[in-house]
């Protein structure tokens, strides 16, 4: 029991402090602000994270920027992922996020689509630890705030650069990386190799590792922390249509427990306050945010055992009163059940 609670102890990136190692990963599309804040809200999240920004479209675009910018203060802390491959237009970049309360500026390296892959961000950085590191430095000397990195195992399948880029962006100064154990042609297919998680973990000097990759109970994640040794468990694919693992994978790590998954009914009206949420708060149109929400909605598998008939209902709206209707008619129709 010693151990495991020894897992939830709190983690520290720079001068802030986390108050669980549990974070959850960026995700393009899906870690926007109301999924991020019932997560926060149903407990044991420790840092939440937006979703990638583009270096470019804040120096070139400073409107069009600021309408990603969706993050606020009674989240903090929080951190604001960018992606880019020239260092200063990076570290411009990270200047106008900390400058609109970013507390934490994370560096893409790991996504592999090929969008952004193909300009030299995201993961495609990790073809060249010193250009790589060389973004990281750049950061680092603009901003005040930490500066942590999201990296796979490596770019080339079979070439691990996660441990020499690790130990180099130690030494120009960021303050964690989280490791995605993948190579980026692996996509999320394929088991995640936690042994690169625990090499470059054994490998740097002070700063917290985030393992990541694979983590979907609290089961797993006691797993990674013993077979790692890493600081905190970040966790992405995972949580979607689950804001509430964070609070059950932190039960677990504290008491040894499972806890029962929500009811069919609790998880739809969920998914109305994650609907309602979005609604509330975005600066998309609702027809955008509405196209968003199908992707999102549908990942809280309101379906009866077998079927996908509401989940092939929810991803074809086309309006939130359309949406609704759906939710509560899921809530209702189990909630009158003997």
């Amino acid at each position: 029991m010693l151990a495991t609670r020894a897992a939830l102890k709190p983690v520290q990136i720079g001068d802030i402090t986390l108050s669980t190692p549990l974070l959850l990963a960026p995700m393009a599309g899906h870690s926007n602000y109301a999924f991020r804040r019932l997560c926060r809200e149903l407990g044991g999240c420790g840092l939440v994270c937006t979703e990638l920004i583009s270096s470019n479209i804040v120096k070139n675009s400073r409107e069009r920027a600021l309408g990603r910018f969706d993050w606020r203060a009674h989240e903090r802390p929080v951190a604001v992922q960018l992606f880019g491959a020239d260092p200063q237009i990076v570290a411009e970049a990270a200047r106008v996020v900390v400058d609109h309360g970013a507390d934490i500026v994370d560096i893409n390296m790991g996504c592999w689509v090929p969008k952004i892959a193909k300009k030299g961000g995201g993961a495609a950085l990790l073809r060249d630890v010193r250009a790589a590191t060389a973004v990281v430095e750049a950061v680092v000397k603009a901003v005040d705030a930490p500066v942590t990195v999201k990296v796979r195992s490596g770019f080339e399948d079979g070439v691990v650069t996660a441990l020499p880029f690790a130990m180099a962006a130690e030494e120009v100064g960021a303050r964690a990386v989280a490791v995605h154990a993948r190579f980026a042609g692996q996509g999320h297919g394929g088991d995640a190799d936690w042994d690169v998680i625990a090499a470059v973990k054994d490998a740097v000097r002070h700063m917290p590792i985030f393992g990541n990759g694979d983590v979907r109970t609290g089961a797993d994640a006691r797993r990674m922390l013993d077979h790692t040794g890493c600081d905190g468990v970040m966790i992405g694919r995972a949580a979607l249509g689950k804001p509430w693992l964070f609070g059950h994978i932190a039960h677990y790590l504290e008491t040894g427990v499972t806890l029962p998954e929500p009811s069919r009914s609790e998880r739809a009206l969920l998914a109305l306050r994650h609907a309602r949420l979005t609604l509330e708060t975005t600066r998309l149109s609702e027809r955008v945010a509405v196209l968003e929400l199908r992707g999102q909605i549908s990942k809280y598998q309101l379906d009866e055992p077998g079927s996908r008939r509401l989940r092939n209902r929810i991803v074809r709206i086309k309006s939130y009163a359309e949406l609704e209707s759906i939710l509560l008619s899921v809530s209702n129709a189990d909630s009158s059940d003997p």
